[in-house]
């Protein structure tokens, strides 16, 4: 049996949500990685004490109880996994996987037990849901009545606020089953009460988000933010991580308190508590503990008295109590020395911090990015000038983050970062090595010291140049292109005259002043088609031979199917790598074989195309002979139709002649009852294709006198 199980695509149910993630078994324990936050879970096998399987909504699910009365719940199994697991739990967690289906028969009223954090509710034997009492923030009591309030998770779409159980009154003296029921209750769920004093107060700090300046009081298990305002009660069992970090002034520091689930105020969600401390500050603090208390809880991490720095004394203490590591920057030194990078994310200015695991952007809105959830970075050139560019990142679950305005000065230290770190850079591709090296299930704020980093750094410089005598030169190429005022300006001036002689057509006085730029414009229009033209991309004739393949690819469609049959299921890229092993191994006589073979198809397709090219010529000639017959017949059609254009010319020239004696009227002048027929006339003659010139303004002008 595998000392190992890996399921990928397993949801974790916290607080009325689901969390996708990994979740991986071993000998040792149970570890799930949630792939939002990147929190592990790790349960010991030693403290696993019942395994539960059962029929859920996504599926089957797995319930785990440990010894301390802890619950944890996986669902996303299918349902031929049972024997599996079942098997598996057996030999190396010796526990029996057992089945226990829920109540579906819609009871309201049953029987409430209490088992370690879980509260419950029974019809029978089988349960019909079970409440984490860590879940519950308040109980409250009523004359037969308990309410139990819960914490509310921003990640589920439908929160549940309040259960209320009715407790029937009994018969015993003594015992009150409401206030038993409460006792149980609150003695296992997670309600936050303000009871003693404080271990120290931190006054007035500066809070960039949420923005003010709030007093801190420390208690052993929470921390109270009191503004003038505000109020927040933060568990330190809602912070994954803390971070200190640098100003790039030199002068400040930010420290960066990361919340799982975040603090909440009106609608607004902060993930980040982020405080603004100055290095030059100094407290002395006074723990409200008496000695043994302080060694005896904190070990030597924090003494009764301490002096220094503030922002120091704020990390110090809030590590103790939260018993995480703080993250700092790494060995990344910016062009200017400093650990961060100055750039904009979305509309406001910030400063971007590459981390040993990680970048996290300050300060409005933090952005918090681990290198395992990062499927490639990329960077852009600037959109407004070629003196800055962009650093773009993206997630595996497709987020992408934009950090833009970053100088240029800095890509060279930022390259080289990101190629020791082994992320995948889009410009350049997936390179052999560049695979990320990251245990999947392992804790994001682990520090790791990279042994390629000084050859990298050397390969980043000799690229830094390259890149920069590149960049350089494509945007002299761009600027050389772009000539405002010289053709388009032209062209723009020319077709204004043109609309503004055919705005003016129409007035009797400027008819001749107009013709001249209308003569312009006919120009223009005769200049266009000098221009050379694009050829048309000529199609592939159906007809022509195939061109020979090389030796390698006329032995891989002899070998595909020998390969596919030895390896059954391989894919197409994986048949592909495969088949470049085999021939790269394959010995000098059987390639010479196949280079034969090759030479063979070769001297047969210059055959081939020596006869395709001699009856293309044929074909070519008897085509221009055509061409040329329909050439001299269109010209024979054209000379007929002038003659008869010339006949009916001087027959109209006739025509006013013989009504002068008459009277006289002008050519312009139409009566009512001669403009039908004028009309009728007009199209008889254009349907005959006779070319009867208009009245000149000359003869209209001499007409109209």
């Amino acid at each position: 049996m595998a000392d190992t199980l890996e399921f990928n695509e397993i949801y974790q149910e916290v607080k009325g949500s689901m969390n996708d993630g990994r979740l991986r078994l071993s000998r040792q324990g149970v570890i799930f990685k949630n792939s939002k936050t990147g929190k592990v879970d790790n349960i010991q096998a030693s403290e696993l004490a019942e395994g539960v399987w059962r029929r859920v909504a996504l599926g089957h699910g797995l319930k785990l109880l440990t010894k301390n009365g802890h619950v944890y719940k996986y669902d996303g199994f299918r349902e031929s996994e049972f024997d599996k697991l079942s098997d598996f739990f057996k030999a190396h967690y010796c526990l029996e996987l057992v089945e226990k289906d829920l109540c579906v028969k819609g009871w309201n009223w049953g029987t409430v037990r209490f088992g370690g954090q879980l509260l419950s509710f029974d019809i029978g034997e089988q349960p019909v849901f079970e409440i984490p009492l860590s879940n519950v923030s308040q109980c409250t009591t009523g004359k037969n009545e308990v309410t139990l309030e819960f914490h509310q998770n921003d990640d589920a779409e439908v929160s549940l606020m309040e259960v209320r159980f009715y407790v029937p009154p009994t018969q015993e003296d003594g015992v009150d089953p409401v206030e038993a029921f409460a006792q149980n209750v609150l003695s296992k769920a997670d309600v936050i009460q303000a009871t003693g004093d404080a271990i120290c107060i931190f006054r007035e700090l500066q809070c960039l988000t949420p923005r003010g300046r709030y007093d801190i009081r420390i208690y052993p298990t929470f921390l109270h933010l009191h503004g003038k305002t505000f109020d927040y009660k933060i568990p330190y069992t809602t912070v994954l991580r803390l971070f200190l970090l640098p100003h790039k002034d030199q002068r400040q520091m930010f420290f960066v308190i990361s919340l799982d689930p975040p603090i909440k105020q009106g609608q607004t969600r902060y993930h980040f508590l982020i405080l603004l401390f100055s290095k030059d500050e100094d407290i002395s603090l006074t723990l409200n503990m008496n000695e043994e208390e302080v060694e005896k809880r904190f070990e030597g991490r924090l003494t009764k008295n301490m002096s220094g720095s503030l922002y120091e004394m704020v990390s110090r203490v809030m590590k103790a109590l939260v018993n995480r590591k703080i993250t700092v920057p790494g060995n990344f030194q910016g062009h200017s020395g400093a650990q961060c990078i100055t750039c904009s994310y979305k509309a406001s200015s910030g400063l971007l911090y590459p981390l040993e695991r990680g970048f996290i952007y300050v300060h409005k809105p933090p952005v918090h990015i681990r290198f395992d959830e990062i499927s490639f970075v990329n960077f852009a050139r600037g959109t407004t000038t070629t003196r800055s560019f962009d650093f773009e990142i993206e997630t595996k679950q497709g987020t992408q983050y934009t950090f833009s305005s970053i100088e240029r000065e800095e890509y060279g230290k930022l390259f080289d970062f990101v190629n020791a770190k082994k992320l995948n850079i889009k410009n350049r591709g997936l390179k052999e090595g560049m695979k990320q090296s990251y245990d999947e299930y392992a804790d994001s704020d682990e520090d790791q010291h990279d042994a390629y980093l000084e050859r990298m750094k050397e390969e980043g410089k000799i690229r830094e140049e390259n890149a920069n005598d590149s960049s350089d030169g494509s945007g002299e190429e761009t600027d050389e292109s772009f000539n405002p005022g010289e053709e388009d300006d032209d062209v723009a001036e020319e077709f204004d005259s043109n609309a503004s002689a055919s705005s003016s057509s129409g007035d009797g006085d400027s008819d001749r002043d107009d013709k001249k730029p209308a003569k312009k414009a006919k120009i223009i229009k005769d200049r266009k088609p000098r221009k050379k033209q694009p050829e048309s991309k000529k199609g592939k004739d159906p007809n022509a031979p195939k061109r020979p393949m090389s030796a390698y690819m006329l032995w891989l469609n002899a070998s595909r199917e020998k390969i596919k049959s030895d390896h059954p299921g391989i894919s197409i890229t994986d048949l592909s790598k495969k088949a470049g092993e085999l021939w790269k191994a394959m010995s000098k006589e059987k390639k010479e074989e196949w280079d034969r073979k090759a030479e063979d198809a070769r001297r047969d397709y210059e055959k081939a195309m020596k006869e395709y090219s001699v009856g293309n010529k044929a074909d070519s000639h008897r085509g221009e002979r055509s061409k040329k017959k329909k050439k001299k017949q269109e010209k024979q059609v054209k000379g007929k139709g002038d003659k008869k254009g010339a006949t009916s010319k001087s027959s109209s020239s006739k025509s006013p002649a013989k009504g002068m004696s008459d009277s006289f009227k002008s050519k312009e002048f139409v009566s009512s009852d001669e403009s039908s027929s004028a009309e009728s006339k007009k199209e008889d003659s254009e349907d005959e294709g006779a070319a009867s010139l208009p009245p000149s303004s000359e003869d209209s002008g001499s007409g109209s006198d």
